[in-house]
Formats: C-alpha cells, sequence, structure tokens
C-alpha cells in the first residue's frame, strides 16, 4: 500500500499504458481519477478499481482547466499526475508527414504537458508537495528512423521532465519521466506501420529481453517513482525498455 491515502491523476488512463498505471495506483492504495478522451473505456477502468473517470481533450486549455477543477471538487488536493496521454504518427519519411499530423502530434504529446503543469502545478506549488510523471519513449533517447517528429517530441518530454524537475523542487515537488519501449497498447500497430509476425520479429530483436514492454511494467515503475520511496528521486527519465537503450 505505497500509495495509501493518495490521489492521483492519469491521462489517457482507459487503456494501454495508461490503464497499467491506474490499475497499479489503485491496488497500492491511491485514489485514481480516470482521465481520456474515450469515457466509456474511463468509465469501465474506474468501475473496475473503484475511481473516478473524466473526459478530457488535453491538447485543449479549457478542457484541461475544466479537468483541474473537476479534480479539486471530487479528489481536493491532487498528489500525483501522470501525463501519459500520447499519439504517434504512422511510419513515413519525415517530409510527408503533414502539417495536420505533425499538430496533432504536438499538440497532445508536448503542448498536453504545458496545458496540466500550467492548471495543476499552482495547488502542489501551494500544497509544497506533489509528484508528477511524464511517459516519454525510449523514442526520445534512441529514435528510430521514420517516427521522426514523434520521436522529437518525447525528445522535448524528457527535456520538459528535467527542467520542471529543476524549477520545481525548491516547492517540495518531484518529476519524473519513464521510457517504455513499444508495448501491446492500442499504438504498436502505429509504431510498426503493420503488425505481422515478421515485422513483430524484427522490432523484437532490438529489444534485449526480447519481449515488449507491458502496462504491469510500466505500472510498477511508476508507482516507485511516485511513491515516497523514490523522494530522493526527480529529473530522472527512467528506461523502462528491456535493454532497448543499451
Amino acid at each position: 500500500m505505497r500509495l495509501q491515502g493518495k490521489t492521483a491523476i492519469v491521462t489517457g488512463g482507459a487503456s494501454g499504458f495508461g490503464a497499467g498505471i491506474v490499475r497499479k495506483f489503485a491496488a497500492e492504495g491511491a485514489k485514481v481519477l480516470i482521465a481520456d478522451l474515450n469515457m466509456a473505456l474511463a468509465e469501465d477502468v474506474a468501475s473496475e478499481v473503484n475511481g473516478i473517470s473524466a473526459k478530457v481533450d488535453v491538447s485543449d486549455n479549457d478542457s484541461v482547466e475544466a479537468l483541474a477543477a473537476m479534480a479539486s471538487a471530487t479528489l481536493g488536493a491532487v498528489d500525483i499526475l501522470v501525463n501519459n496521454a500520447g499519439i504517434t504518427h504512422l511510419p513515413k519519411p519525415m517530409q510527408e508527414v503533414t502539417e495536420e499530423e505533425f499538430d496533432r502530434v504536438m499538440a497532445v504529446n508536448c503542448k498536453s504537458v504545458y496545458l496540466t503543469a500550467r492548471h495543476f502545478v499552482p495547488a502542489m506549488v501551494s500544497a509544497g508537495k506533489g509528484a508528477i510523471l511524464n511517459v516519454a519513449s525510449t523514442a526520445g533517447l534512441s529514435p528510430r528512423p521514420r517516427l521522426n517528429w514523434y520521436n522529437a517530441s518525447k525528445g522535448w518530454m524528457i527535456t520538459a521532465t528535467k527542467t520542471m524537475a529543476v524549477e520545481l523542487a525548491p516547492e517540495g515537488i518531484r518529476v519524473n519521466a519513464i521510457c517504455p519501449v513499444a508495448g501491446e497498447t492500442p499504438l504498436l500497430k502505429s509504431f510498426m506501420g503493420e503488425d505481422t509476425p515478421e515485422i513483430r520479429a524484427k522490432f523484437l530483436s532490438t529489444i534485449p529481453l526480447g519481449r515488449f514492454s507491458t502496462p504491469e511494467d510500466m505500472g510498477n515503475a511508476a508507482c516507485f517513482l511516485c511513491s515516497d520511496e523514490a523522494s530522493m528521486i526527480t529529473g530522472v527519465a527512467m528506461e523502462v525498455d528491456g535493454g532497448r537503450c543499451v
């Protein structure tokens, strides 16, 4: 029960890595608000973990502001904020990514971190405590070809994590990131372009431990970094990748 008595928000918490983080946080005693565009899935996960669901577009200021107001009303103080929501463009040469695709990736993967900081950090500063976790990617550390602007967005997130950590440390707020390799999530096919046994085998050959990341892997790492056990850890981009970045 490492998160007993804590409150947490997980964006994109209705599926994939986000749902794995939600389930682990709840199992460790946290009250969790699942924030997602897919309200039906969010409600299902919330029902499973006795949590709260909310619809949010993390790239939209008004939507994130409304989420913060709802969180304050339902959870009170927010102890843990997980910026997990993310998207990618399909694998293609960088010059063929459309402006619309580029803008959407940057809005969901980058602008969202700014917006949640804008609306949740002030209360954490007032409380003198808090933990923020950004779900980045090995793509931000060891980029794969043809995912150029997705890679760049996750590199941005890692740098944002470090600068947030430095600025917020005197306020008692820790900020870390986790960097998963691709996993069995709704985005897997998008990363690979197409999902075939041959492409899976080629992808897995780049991961020394020989398997994809799982939602449970992310939940375990997230729980540690957001718990008091990690009270001396801030500004870290933890690789949860089976050795992919070695």
